[in-house]
């Protein structure tokens, strides 16, 4: 895995074990980031939420093209290592702010850093945790205005309408799917 754009391009990331980890793939990422930097008009000074952040790819793509800064959400000791290994290696451990436990019940600490432009959600497939998480991010008002939450899934697996919150776009990228949503 590597940073695939902007001003830490190229940067590799971490190896790790794919058993504990299910990492987006870059072409996944590559493709998301686009449709992001199209809604958006570029990354430039977003805040970004990444939630089961794993090896903190997301965030640090993000960062790398612009984001002003991240707080990434994750429980594992294996993934925190991970984050702070790739965070380190990247240069952003003065834009990131790591929070450790289980989601969705440790979404309360995330408010003093709210409101976010964009939050990254990629839970273990079919372990139920997306509506959950979604519905936790809405009631606390996560969300900034013109902000939008990605989520990723298993093709097979589409969240369900989320009471505020207006499905944008979603698209198909092999087995996995990408759903984003945002305020109406």
């Amino acid at each position: 895995m590597r940073i695939i754009a902007g001003s830490a391009r190229g940067k590799k990331l971490a190896a790790f074990d794919g058993r504990q980890i299910r990492p987006t793939p870059d072409r996944v990422r590559e493709a998301l980031f686009s449709m992001l930097t199209s809604r958006f008009g570029g990354l430039n000074g977003l805040t970004v939420l990444e939630l089961f952040a794993g090896t903190g790819a997301q965030s640090l793509e993000a960062l790398s093209r612009g984001a002003a800064k991240a707080v990434m959400i994750d429980h594992s000791p294996y993934a925190i290592k991970l984050i702070k290994d790739n965070t380190a290696a990247c240069g952003y451990e003065d834009q990131v702010r790591l929070i450790i436990g289980e989601l969705p019940a440790c979404l309360d600490q995330v408010c003093r850093y709210a409101p976010f432009d964009l939050i990254l959600l990629d839970p273990p497939y079919h372990a139920g945790l997306t509506d959950l998480v979604m519905t936790k991010v809405a009631s606390l008002n996560l969300l900034a205005e013109g902000g939008i939450i990605c989520v990723e899934t298993q093709r097979s697996e589409l969240p369900p309408p989320q009471g505020t919150l207006t499905l944008l776009d979603r698209r198909y990228y092999g087995s996995t799917a990408i759903h984003l949503f945002g305020l109406p």
